[in-house]
C-alpha cells in the first residue's frame, strides 16, 4: 500500500518538524494528508500537498516541504519539492522489490488481516421458495458471494445465509396452484384463480409429482422442488451457503413467540385498534409498525424480528443483509427491533441494491413482456457464469445495472470481462511458451524450448531484475514500472473494497490492470535469445498472472488460461 506508506512516513516527518519548531507556528498536525499520483509524471510517481498547512505555519508552502523532507529519509525513493507538493520517485531497487515480494507470498501477497477474526453473518437472495430467480436475484446473488469471498479474505470470519420465507400464506397458495396444475395434467377442465401463480414453471413441478408417485401434500412438495432448483442455480452460479434458515423454524421451536414475550416485557409493544403494535418511534423509525394484525396473523417483521435476534444469539458480531432498495424503509425498523431486544443496531448493516436493466439490440427490454431472459437462468444460458457475474458486479449496489446481453456476449476489448479474461489468458500463453518446444520458421525445423520450467521456477526463487530496467526505452520503462505499480495498488484497492462493501471497485481495478498488462506487452518483447532478460520479463508476467487469477478469483469469475 503505497499511498498509505508515503502519508504515514510524511505524517511522522510533519510531527518531529512540529516538535523541532521548524513549521512557524504550527503546534499540532491537523491537516488530512492524500496522495496521488501528480499531474507531471516527471516530478515523481506519488505527490503529497502540505499547503494547508500555511494557515498554521505562517510559512509559503514550499518552506513548509522544504522543512518537512528535512526529517524523510529515502529509502529506494528520491524525494522533490514542486510549490506545495512533496513528490517521491520510485527508484529500481524499489520496484523490484514488489516484483520479488509478489513472486514470493504468490496468491496470499494482496491479504491482509482487517477483519481480525470478527464474526459476520451475510444474507443475501433469500427469495421466497415460489418460483425461479429473477434478474435481481442474480445481482445479490454475485454481490453477496463476492463480498464474503473479500472478506475471508482479508480476516473475517465469514458465514453465508440464505433466509427462506417459507412460512405464510404464499406457500399454501403455492400448494394450491401445484395442485390445480396436476389436476390439469390428470385431464380436468380447471383453470388456475385469480390470486394462484401463473407461471408455467409449475407445469414441469406438477410434472415431477406425478412422475415421482408423491405423497407429499403439494405445497410440501412445491416448496422442496423450488427450493431444489433455487439451490442448483445458485451452485452453477458458483455460490455457496453455508446455512439455508427456514423463516418456519422460527415458529415450530417457539422463537417468534419468545421474541413477544421478550418485546412485551421491555414495554415496547402495545394494543390498539385490535392489533399489537411495536413502538418502533421510541428509536430513528418515522412511526410504530404493526407486529400482530387485526386477524391475529403476523406481519413478516414479526418474524423477522426473531430471526436477526437469533443471528446476534449464535454470536455474529456483525449482521450484513443485502436488500432490494425497495426495503429502504425497512432499516430503521428493524435497526429499533434490535435495540429493543437489548442488543446493539450497529452490528446490523444493510446494503441496498438498485435493479437490472436488461439492454438488447441497443433498447431496454421490459422483462414483463419477453418470453427470454426472464429469469436467472435464462440469462446465464445466453451469456454465461462468468458475463453474468462481472456485469452484475461492475457497478455500485447503489447504481441501477444496464445489462447489455449482445455486448456481455461479444468477443470484443469493450466487453469488460472478455477484455480482463483475454489478459489473462495471453499472460498463461506466454508462460507457456517458455516451456513449449518451438519452430524456426526460416528453416522448418523444431527448436528446443527457452526454458525448462525448473530454471524459471529456480529464478522466481531467487528474482532479481533490477537490471531489467537499464536497457529500456523510455516509453517500455514506464509501461514496465506503470504495471508494476498497478500491481502494488491491488493491495490498497482490496482493503478499500472491504471497508466500503463494494466488490465493485475490484471489476474497475481489472480492468485497469489489463489494460497496464496490454500496454506492458505492446512495448515488450517477453521471449528472446537473451535468457536473463527474458526470465525477468516472465518474472513481472507471472506476477500479473497471480494477481489477476486471485482477484478474478475472489469476484467468482475464471481465470481462463486459453480464449
Amino acid at each position: 500500500m503505497l499511498k498509505n506508506y508515503f502519508i504515514e512516513i510524511t505524517k511522522k516527518a510533519i510531527d518531529v518538524a512540529i516538535n523541532e519548531n521548524a513549521l512557524g507556528e504550527t503546534k499540532e498536525n491537523t491537516i488530512e494528508l492524500v496522495c496521488d499520483a501528480p499531474k507531471n509524471k516527471e516530478f515523481g510517481d506519488f505527490a503529497i500537498n502540505i499547503s494547508a498547512l500555511a494557515r498554521t505555519a505562517k510559512m509559503a508552502p514550499p518552506l513548509i516541504a522544504q522543512a518537512i523532507v528535512k526529517y524523510i529519509q529515502p529509502q529506494n525513493f528520491t524525494i522533490n519539492i514542486v510549490a506545495g507538493f512533496i513528490n517521491f520517485k520510485l527508484e529500481k531497487e524499489f520496484l523490484n522489490n514488489i516484483v520479488v515480494d509478489i513472486l514470493n507470498k504468490k496468491q496470499d501477497y494482496l491479504k491482509t488481516n482487517v477483519g481480525n477474526g470478527e464474526k459476520v453473518n451475510i444474507e443475501y437472495v433469500s427469495a421466497n421458495p415460489t418460483g425461479p430467480f429473477h434478474i435481481g436475484h442474480g445481482r445479490w446473488a454475485a454481490l453477496g458471494s463476492a463480498l464474503a469471498n473479500i472478506m475471508k479474505y482479508c480476516g473475517y470470519d465469514v458465514f453465508q445465509e440464505f433466509y427462506i420465507n417459507d412460512a405464510g400464506n404464499q406457500i399454501n397458495k403455492l400448494g394450491k396452484s401445484l395442485e390445480v396444475r396436476v389436476r390439469q395434467l390428470q385431464g380436468e377442465n380447471i383453470e388456475l384463480e385469480e390470486d394462484m401463480y401463473p407461471g408455467e414453471y409449475l407445469i414441469d413441478c406438477a410434472k415431477r409429482y406425478i412422475e415421482q408417485k408423491s405423497t407429499m401434500s403439494y405445497a410440501d412438495f412445491a416448496k422442496a422442488d423450488m427450493l431444489r432448483l433455487q439451490k442448483e442455480l445458485l451452485e452453477k452460479f458458483g455460490t455457496h451457503f453455508d446455512l439455508f434458515f427456514s423463516e418456519l423454524s422460527l415458529y415450530e421451536n417457539k422463537e417468534v413467540e419468545s421474541c413477544m414475550e421478550t418485546l412485551k416485557k421491555s414495554g415496547k409493544i402495545y394494543e390498539k385498534d385490535g392489533a399489537t403494535w411495536f413502538r418502533s418511534s421510541d428509536y430513528e423509525d418515522d412511526q410504530d409498525r404493526v407486529l400482530i394484525k387485526t386477524d391475529g396473523k403476523n406481519t413478516y417483521l414479526t418474524a423477522d424480528i426473531a430471526y436477526h435476534k437469533n443471528k446476534l444469539d449464535r454470536g455474529f458480531e456483525r449482521l450484513i443483509n443485502i436488500w432490494g432498495a425497495d426495503h429502504h424503509g425497512y432499516i430503521p425498523r428493524m435497526k429499533a427491533a434490535i435495540d429493543a431486544l437489548g442488543y446493539d443496531s450497529t452490528k446490523l448493516e444493510v446494503l441496498l441494491g438498485q435493479l437490472v436493466n436488461l439492454i438488447q439490440d441497443g433498447e431496454q427490454q421490459r422483462m414483463g413482456k419477453r418470453k427470454k431472459m426472464v429469469t436467472l437462468d435464462d440469462l446465464i444460458e445466453e451469456v454465461g457464469v462468468d458475463a453474468t457475474r462481472f456485469w452484475m458486479l461492475m457497478r455500485s449496489s447503489d447504481t441501477t445495472i444496464d445489462f447489455d446481453i449482445d455486448l456481455a456476449k461479444s468477443q470484443s476489448d469493450k466487453n469488460p470481462v472478455f477484455y480482463v479474461q483475454y489478459a489473462h489468458a495471453r499472460a498463461c500463453s506466454i508462460l507457456r511458451k517458455a516451456v513449449e518446444k518451438r519452430i524456426d520458421i526460416d528453416n522448418k525445423t523444431e527448436l528446443e524450448p527457452y526454458f525448462t520450467q525448473n530454471e524459471i521456477d529456480d529464478f522466481y526463487n531467487n528474482a532479481d531484475i533490477i537490471t531489467l530496467f537499464n536497457g529500456l526505452s523510455d516509453e517500455s520503462y514506464e509501461a514496465t514500472k506503470s504495471l508494476i505499480l498497478k500491481l502494488e495498488e491491488g493491495k490498497s484497492l482490496l482493503a478499500n473494497a472491504v471497508k466500503y462493501r463494494a466488490p465493485y471497485m475490484i471489476c474497475k481495478y481489472l480492468t485497469e490492470l489489463a489494460n497496464s498488462f496490454h500496454h506492458f506487452y505492446n512495448f515488450t518483447r517477453v521471449l528472446s535469445d537473451d535468457k536473463k532478460d527474458s526470465l525477468m520479463k516472465l518474472s513481472l508476467v507471472n506476477c500479473f498472472r497471480i494477481i489477476m487469477a486471485t482477484m478474478l478469483g475472489l469476484i467468482g469469475v475464471n481465470a481462463v488460461e486459453k480464449m
